[in-house]
């Protein structure tokens, strides 16, 4: 019998968004609301997750895809409500936690420390209380003797109680037999029939169960994401908290403000990020290398001590001691060997380029295979695209391409070849021979005149 579960709410649809997204969708740091809160979850050791979703919930499954159990709230009929709709899902589990999935910054500690507290004082229910210095608008921890007392939220709260600074953030341990037999006596709460979570607590004091608190350290983890303004504010303190690990994790970050990192981000030590610099999705970098100024990268992954200047790269694989930039773009599909050097203006997409070979500039290489040592010169492309299918361009090791040369695809060009500057490359090219395709130079004396 699992000791433990998690019960994720996630079924509204956060109308002060104002967005066809549901709102646990919308991404800080790169990754959706809800995952963070379901990542950090796993991380205290809960396997068995329950989403509670309702509105947008077919985008929200796709995502999981089968990670997590999902039970549906087809009518939002508040938090009682939807824990309700997990019960049978709870069948044989011992404790269970419930979590909110638009609170993304709860950290593993804090979490920990709460179901430790529910153990430890053997409580039929806790709650994870914080303190705020202005604590409007949040459900207060009333209090007697010191002993928890109960929840009252704002509006039915007395002038007296809206001083109290401990608020309910929102997040609770249950035991969860008793947990099913509170549910059944919670009655709806307001007009639309509401059933509030926050009532089972009258009813196990009544019953003289136990009902202990947790105080977050940290009260900015209780901020509950429900418009953009918090959204952002919420991406502030998560990029802050992430440029802080790996700072102290050895990564040299000159300027944090102006540096973005997504949170499945991987930095080994002794990287160097420079100003506006941003790492986007599952990007990883091995030590040693430089990375911007102005850079952006998204799942990329970059071997060690490369230097990388102004430059935009997704889904590419940048390999030891390359040099790349300024002004380079690096589409999905390009694989980089050792030591290559990828140029200003240059434009690579679904190729592989052998260790060594340079594109110093103005170029652009599209489904290509370009060997070892190979030199492109300036202003060569790859015509791969014959206006319904892509085509391959194969160039062998050693070998030159001269500038401003057109190879049209499929070609291949031969290990040690020449291509003369100028020249529009239609048949195969054999290897250590030179090919020149280009018109006869023709000189008019006085034509001007």
């Amino acid at each position: 019998m699992p000791k433990w579960a998690a019960v994720i709410m996630a079924a509204g649809k956060g109308t002060r968004m104002k967005s066809k997204l549901p709102k646990v969708m919308h991404k800080l740091a790169g990754k959706p609301l809800i995952a963070h809160v379901f990542d950090t979850v796993q991380q205290i050791g809960i396997d068995k997750i329950i989403l509670v979703l309702g509105h947008g919930r077919e985008q929200v499954e796709a995502y999981f895809n089968g990670r997590a159990q999902i039970v549906i709230q087809a009518e939002q009929l508040g938090t009682g409500h939807a824990v309700m709709q997990a019960l049978p899902a709870l069948q044989g589990v011992e404790n269970v936690l419930v979590l909110s999935g638009d609170q993304p910054l709860f950290q593993t500690e804090t979490l920990a420390n709460l179901l430790n507290v529910h153990e430890t004082e053997e409580a039929v229910a806790t709650v994870l209380t914080a303190r705020f210095e202005n604590p409007y608008g949040y459900g207060r921890i009333v209090r007697s003797a010191g002993v928890f007392e109960r929840i009252v939220e704002e509006k039915d709260a007395l002038p007296e109680e809206r001083l109290i600074s401990e608020i309910n953030t929102g997040t609770y341990c249950f035991k969860v037999e008793e947990l099913s037999k509170a549910l059944v006596e919670l009655t709806p709460q307001n007009a639309q029939g509401e059933y509030y979570l926050t009532g089972v607590f009258g009813v196990f004091r009544r019953s003289g169960a136990k009902i202990s608190t947790a105080l977050a350290e940290d009260p900015g983890e209780a901020l509950g994401i429900n418009s953009r303004v918090q959204l952002a504010e919420a991406e502030r303190v998560l990029r802050q908290r992430l440029l802080n690990y790996w700072m102290a994790e050895g990564v040299t970050i000159v300027d944090p403000s102006t540096t973005y990192i997504d949170s499945e981000v991987e930095l080994s030590r002794d990287v160097v990020l420079l100003p506006f610099t941003v790492l986007q999705g599952r990007t990883k970098i091995d030590e040693d290398s430089v990375i911007g100024p102005q850079v952006l990268l998204e799942n990329c992954r970059c071997g060690k001590g490369a230097e990388i200047t102004h430059t935009v790269a997704r889904q590419a694989v940048i390999g030891d001691g390359c040099q790349i930039g300024p002004f380079a773009y690096l589409r999905p599909g390009t694989e980089l060997g050792a030591k290559v050097k990828v140029g200003d203006f240059v434009e690579v997409k679904n190729s592989k380029v052998g260790q060594g070979s340079k594109i110093p500039h103005l170029s652009y290489i599209g489904d290509a295979e370009i060997g070892q040592s190979v030199n492109i010169g300036a202003g060569t492309i790859t015509c791969n695209y014959d206006g319904v299918n892509k085509h391959p361009t194969v160039i062998g090791d050693r070998s030159f391409v001269g500038s401003n040369s057109n190879l049209v695809a499929p070609v291949t060009i031969g290990e040690g070849a020449y291509i003369g500057a100028g020249s529009t490359i239609t048949k195969d090219v054999p290897a250590k021979a030179l090919a020149v395709e280009r018109s006869r130079q023709v000189i008019k004396e006085d034509w001007r005149e």
